[in-house]
C-alpha cells in the first residue's frame, strides 16, 4: 500500500477511522479536488450509542451498522482501505499499515478510543467493555448464558450468583446497560424459564464518584438515581473498585460474589496517537492546536476521541461524545476542502484558518421504558418526554433509511410487548456450572437406563417451581 503524492495531480488525503468523525470528514470532501482514502480495520461504521441495545438483545448488529463502502459509494473521489494502521512518520508524511505505508498530503486521524482499565488490563478478561459489535455480541452471549446457567445450577447460592450482574461505571453506558438488564430480567423473560425466577436478578452499578451520570446537571443525576432504584438496580456510590477476579468484585475491604461483570468506567485514545511523538494527555489523547492539528504539522488533523482540545474559553476539553466527533470531522474536512481548492494557498498553509468551536448539543441517557433524562440547551427534562426526545434524536442520527425504519419498528414492538427478539447466543455456548448437572442429563439408552433420581434433581425442581 504505497501512494506517492508526487505522481498525482490531486492532493492525497488519508482518513484513519470510519467512526463518526472520520466518516463525516470524508463526506465533507465530496466533490473537492482531492483523492481521499479512508482506512479502517473494520469494513463497517457502527452507531456506538446503541451498542448496549445489541448487547441486551433489543437490536441486531445490522440495525446499527452500515458498510463503509456502501455509505461512500456515491463519492467518486473516495476509496476505502481495509487495513490496520500501525503508526505515522510526521517528518516524511508517511502513514504505516501492516505490510506497507502510504504517503499523504493531508492526514486526518480519527481512530477513536478503546477501554481503559487504569493500569489493570488483566481485568479485561473478567470485565469486558462495550466499544464494538464484537463486544456487544459477546456481552449479549454472557448475559443470556447467565440465565441459562442459573436455570441448571443445583444450589440456591450458585443460582443467585449466576443471576447477579455488576457494572463498573455510572456514566451513560453503565446506566443504560444496568436499566436494560433489569428490564430483561423483570419484564421480558420471566415466563421463559421453568426453574428460576428471573425477577430476582440483581444488578449492581458501581460508581467511584458521588452521583450517577456525573457530567449531567445535578438535578438529572438525582432523577436518574431515583429511576434506577425504583427499577430495582442497586447503586453503589463512592465505591471505587479495587480488584476484579473471576466470580467476585472487591470494593475496599468488601468482596461481592458476582459472576458477570461489565466495564463502563473509562476509555483511552487509540494507540496510533502514541506514534506521533507529541504530547498526550493522561487518556492518551493528542494535545492539538485550536485548528485540531498537531503542533508544527498543519497538514495533520486529530479529531474525535483521539483529540484533546478546549474551545470557547472553557478549561474542560471537548467531551468524547458523538456530536463532538461529528463537529470535529466536519471542521477538518471543510478546512482540507477549502485549502485543496486553492482558497488557502499550498497544502498545510494555516493562513485564515478559524479556530474550531464546539457547540454543545446537550446530553441524554435512557434508563428504561419511558424513563430517560435529557439536557438540551436551557431545557432539562426527565421521564416520558425525555424518552421520546432520546428516541427521536437517535433514530434521526442513524445512517440509512432501512436502519431508521428497522430500529423504529423494533422499539415499537419492544415497547408494546416488552419483547426482545434478538436473544441469540452466538459463539461459545457451554454452561459453566458450580454445581453438578442434574442426573436427567446422564446419557441413556434402552440397554442402559438412567439411574434413579435422589435429592434435588432437575425433575424435583420442576415440580417444586422457582426457588
Amino acid at each position: 500500500m504505497v501512494e506517492a503524492s508526487s505522481n498525482r495531480t490531486r492532493p492525497m488525503v488519508y482518513i484513519v477511522g470510519g467512526g463518526f468523525a472520520g466518516l463525516e470528514a470524508a463526506r465533507q470532501l465530496a466533490g473537492a479536488p482531492v483523492q481521499v482514502t479512508l482506512v479502517d480495520q473494520r469494513n463497517h461504521h457502527v452507531f456506538q450509542p446503541l451498542l448496549y441495545q445489541v448487547a441486551t438483545a433489543s437490536l441486531s448488529p445490522g440495525d446499527i451498522s452500515a458498510a463503509i463502502r456502501t455509505v461512500l459509494r456515491g463519492q467518486s473521489n473516495c476509496d476505502v482501505a481495509l487495513a490496520r494502521v500501525t503508526g505515522v512518520d510526521l517528518a516524511e508524511r508517511r502513514l504505516f499499515v501492516e505490510g506497507g505505508y502510504a504517503r499523504y498530503d493531508y492526514l486526518i486521524l480519527a481512530a477513536g478510543a478503546t477501554h481503559s482499565y487504569f493500569g489493570n488490563e488483566h481485568w479485561a478478561a473478567v470485565a469486558p467493555g462495550l466499544k464494538s459489535l464484537e463486544d456487544a455480541t459477546d456481552l449479549r452471549r454472557r448475559i443470556l448464558l447467565a440465565f441459562e446457567t442459573a436455570e441448571y445450577e443445583g444450589s440456591p447460592g450458585a443460582r443467585q450468583a449466576a443471576l447477579t450482574f455488576g457494572i463498573v461505571g455510572a456514566g451513560p453506558t453503565g446506566v443504560e446497560l444496568a436499566g436494560a438488564i433489569k428490564e430483561i430480567a423483570g419484564k421480558t423473560i420471566p415466563e421463559d424459564y421453568r426453574h428460576i425466577d428471573t425477577r430476582t436478578t440483581r444488578v449492581i452499578l458501581f460508581e467511584a464518584g458521588d452521583r450517577v451520570l456525573p457530567t449531567f446537571p445535578d438535578k438529572l443525576s438525582r432523577r436518574a438515581l431515583r429511576d434506577l432504584e425504583r427499577m430495582g438496580v442497586e447503586v453503589r456510590l463512592n465505591a471505587p473498585v479495587t480488584d476484579i477476579r473471576p466470580g467476585e468484585v472487591h470494593i475496599s475491604a468488601e468482596v461481592i460474589p458476582i459472576r458477570n461483570v461489565f466495564w463502563a468506567a473509562g476509555v483511552k485514545a487509540s494507540s496510533v496517537g502514541e506514534s506521533l511523538g507529541v504530547p498526550l494527555d493522561r487518556s492518551g489523547r493528542v494535545q492539538v492546536q485550536e485548528d485540531l492539528t498537531v503542533p508544527g504539522h498543519p497538514e495533520v488533523f486529530v479529531v474525535g476521541d483521539m483529540a484533546a482540545v478546549t474551545t470557547s474559553g472553557s478549561p474542560e476539553p471537548v467531551p468524547g461524545v458523538a456530536p463532538a466527533a461529528l463537529q470535529m470531522g466536519r471542521y477538518a474536512g471543510r478546512v482540507v476542502a477549502r485549502e485543496a481548492g486553492g482558497l488557502r494557498g499550498k497544502a498545510g498553509d494555516t493562513l485564515e484558518r478559524k479556530p474550531f468551536v464546539y457547540r454543545d448539543k446537550g446530553m441524554m441517557a435512557i434508563i428504561g421504558k419511558a424513563r430517560a433524562v435529557a439536557s438540551v440547551g436551557p431545557v432539562e427534562a426527565g421521564g416520558f418526554l425525555a424518552w421520546l426526545l432520546w428516541g427521536g434524536i437517535h433514530i434521526a442520527s442513524l445512517i440509512g433509511f432501512r436502519n431508521r425504519l428497522q430500529v423504529l419498528l423494533s422499539w415499537f414492538w419492544s415497547w408494546l410487548l416488552n419483547a426482545r427478539d434478538v436473544r441469540l447466543i452466538t459463539g461459545e455456548a457451554s454452561l459453566e456450572l458450580e454445581t453438578p448437572r442434574p442426573p436427567d442429563f446422564v446419557p441413556t439408552s434402552r440397554d442402559h437406563p438412567a439411574p434413579s433420581n435422589d435429592g434435588d434433581s432437575f425433575t424435583d425442581r420442576r415440580a417444586a417451581g422457582p426457588p
